[in-house]
């Protein structure tokens, strides 16, 4: 992802007044936060102590308000979102958000990753809230989903310091649900996300 155009200011003013979806936006803001926690300085770290590569609940708090945001609420998770919130992932070497974060991250993905497989997915603000289980709207086998982003869940997951346990989890059960197939087995190799 290349680096944020605009402020910061700009683009959540896009994402929470405008009313059509601009998933660009959502992901160059994201790109804010990826800077935040990498150098522990800009405008989501601003008036608070922020260390680099340290990812903490206020962190969280901003990927959200950005995931959710009401130009975007009714549309699903895009590949670039996705990818931002990985790369948000891979910045942070320290976690002090309680888990929100990696919640996030698995709903927002397998939100894209359901939603590019030809399946219904809720509202953002359901799907991607705290207190909604995963597992109360997500895909439940891999014949749901298509096996591409199945592949690019576990090659983006695989061999990372910090793994994300929930993501791991239902991909690892929706392969064991479609076992039988080969595409299926291949992937099940590719399952070593450094948990």
């Amino acid at each position: 992802m290349s680096a944020p155009a605009g402020t910061l200011a700009e683009l959540i003013q896009t994402i929470e007044s405008s009313q059509s979806a601009d998933r660009d936006a959502t992901a160059q803001a994201l790109a804010f936060v990826r800077d935040g926690v990498l150098t522990g300085e800009g405008p989501t770290t601003a008036g608070r102590m922020h260390f680099s590569r340290l990812l903490d609940s206020d962190d969280a708090a901003w990927c959200a308000r950005i995931l959710t945001a009401a130009a975007v609420d009714n549309v699903p998770v895009s590949r670039a979102e996705a990818e931002a919130m990985f790369q948000i992932h891979d910045a942070a070497t320290e976690r002090t958000d309680g888990g929100r974060f990696d919640d996030l991250l698995a709903k927002a993905v397998v939100h894209y990753a359901a939603s590019a497989s030809g399946l219904a997915v809720p509202p953002r603000a359901v799907a991607l809230a705290q207190d909604t289980p995963i597992d109360s709207w997500a895909p439940g086998a891999a014949l749901d989903v298509n096996i591409e982003m199945l592949q690019w869940i576990a090659g983006r997951m695989r061999g990372k310091r910090h793994g994300n346990r929930l993501l791991a989890k239902l991909v690892a059960s929706m392969i064991g649900a479609a076992a039988t197939l080969p595409l299926a087995q291949s992937i099940g190799g590719m399952l070593d996300f450094g948990l």
